[in-house]
């Protein structure tokens, strides 16, 4: 069994790993000398062809300050997750590890009264390691790892916090700055703009201050209920309303790197733009089958762009394998902070392909959960589903969402993406236990490949035995865990 410690243990651990911050091919030397920042932008339930260069070759929008940011920086084509929704994923690209390590299996829900569902302390996030580095932290936006007061962000290694701590659907929809409430309900058309005003005003404080930053920029958007500010939201053509969300997260985009432009900070900041699962109605997997809540490639493959000019060549793909788990330790070897060598670390250092279009991926695999179950084993060009990943979801546009606008708790237009807007494929083989796909040829996964290939099956299954043996029990978490309320449904943070 691993042994886990806490941030002041590791602060042991790494006393003397903190050394400067050149390293092999000048990966995080800077003009300056200075330690480089990091921005990490995460999307929520982006999908793969939401944005331009990515899937399909006519994208549905056009996102020119993310296409701009690619033709600067470093496109991975095969980027993954380890599960198709929120909070799993969250919490393994601020550790580098696998849903099944860090316990966050399931999703934490107020509105549900599972309160419980949580990062243990025990767990390191990047603000934690870069914190003994010097650098000042904060996240803004969805945290989604616990809302009940042990478990915010400033108990997790940030310096600050603002945002919604959970699904922007979730009752009750309340935005916090630290641990206080200051808006309740929140007018979600604000949301994006006002994330990125506080984004920018922390680059502009930490440059002043002269200290390096770790900026968490995990926007609402465009996780339902969608809803764009003013200068974007078009009423005139109510049915693109996920397209104005999506213009406007790109624009949020182009302000962060203007304002690091007008800092001269651009040459000493590594920026990441991902999503942390597939698309819900209304968005675009770029062909690719499935959607959001599904293991299918769809719910799994996200678009990831690094830019960094001077370090990451500029227009740089590479179509090798990667994840959201490899952000920490590449964070972290960048910053010349040792990885932590007290637990696992799933993650790879993949600064080599965001470098070279030619560099391999680190990966002999990459697993994805669904709940408490392992599912997918992705080697290569291979992808064995072990267990079946499910067909289409049977809903139609009469359906109604239990946690849509309702003008009151949860402010956002009406005029939501109905199920009939499909984000993946149509069609393939009926899903079923050991599939196999050649996901190079068919990234659409048609066919199954099962039969035809039973050694690759074999090999494939030898990797998911071996992972799967590592995974504990889950308990289904608790409900209705006693959790404090106050007046107008708001969640109360006092001690």
């Amino acid at each position: 069994m691993e042994k886990k410690l806490g941030r002041r243990d590791f602060l042991g651990l790494i006393g003397a790993g903190i050394a400067s911050v050149m390293l092999p091919n000048s990966a995080a030397s800077s003009r300056t000398n200075k330690k480089p920042n990091f921005i990490l932008i995460f999307a929520d339930d982006l999908g793969y062809g939401d944005i331009s260069g990515f899937g399909l070759k006519d994208s549905p929008v056009k996102t020119q300050n993310l296409d701009r940011m690619a033709a600067q920086g470093a496109k991975l084509t095969n980027f993954y997750v380890p599960t198709p929704y929120c909070a799993p994923s969250r919490a393994t690209i601020l550790t580098g590890r696998y849903p099944f390590r860090t316990g966050v299996v399931f999703n934490p829900a107020p509105d549900a009264g599972i309160n419980e569902v949580a990062l243990p302390h025990s767990e390191i996030t990047i603000a934690e390691a870069l914190k003994d580095a010097g650098y000042s932290s904060i996240c803004i936006g969805k945290w989604h790892l616990g809302h009940t007061l042990q478990y915010l962000p400033r108990r997790h290694g940030f310096d600050e916090y603002y945002g919604i701590l959970y699904s922007n659907d979730m009752r009750p929809v309340q935005l916090i700055e630290n641990e206080k409430v200051v808006d309740y309900p929140v007018i979600q058309a604000t949301l994006t703009k006002r994330y990125t005003q506080r984004a920018l005003d922390f680059i502009e404080r930490s440059s002043k201050r002269n200290r390096p930053f770790f900026l968490y920029l995990p926007h609402a958007m465009p996780h339902k209920p969608l809803a764009a500010s003013e200068d974007f939201y078009t009423p005139e053509t109510p049915d693109d309303l996920y397209s104005d969300v999506i213009r406007e997260l790109d624009f949020s985009v182009g302000q962060i790197m203007e304002k690091l432009k007008q800092l001269r900070l651009d040459d000493n900041t590594l920026v990441i733009f991902t999503s942390d699962n597939g698309p819900w109605f209304g968005g675009s997997t770029g062909g690719l089958r499935g959607m959001k809540g599904k293991t299918w490639e769809g719910g799994l493959r996200v678009p990831m762009i690094a830019r960094w000019p001077g370090k990451i060549p500029a227009g740089l793909v590479n179509d090798s394998i990667a994840g959201t788990i490899d952000v920490f330790p590449t964070i972290l070897k960048i910053a010349g902070v040792k990885v932590p060598g007290d637990r696992i670390i799933d993650g790879k250092d993949i600064w080599p392909i965001l470098t070279s279009d030619t560099a391999a991926s680190p990966h002999e695999a990459l697993f994805a959960m669904q709940g408490t179950n392992l599912m997918t084993v992705r080697s290569g060009k291979w992808r064995l589903h072990v267990r079946s990943p499910g067909g289409r979801p049977k809903r139609s546009d009469d359906w109604v969402d239990p946690r849509g606008p309702d003008g009151v708790t949860i402010i956002a237009p009406y005029e939501q993406a109905q199920p009939s807007a499909y984000p993946g494929a149509i069609g393939g083989d009926d899903p079923k236990n050991m599939m196999l796909f050649d996901i190079q040829a068919d990234p659409a996964e048609q066919h199954d490949l099962s039969k035809q290939h039973p050694d690759v099956v074999k090999r494939l299954k030898v990797l998911y035995d071996k992972t799967l043996a590592q995974l504990p029990k889950f308990k289904r978490p608790k409900r209705f865990n006693g959790l404090r309320r106050i007046k107008g449904g708001s969640l109360s943070y006092d001690n």
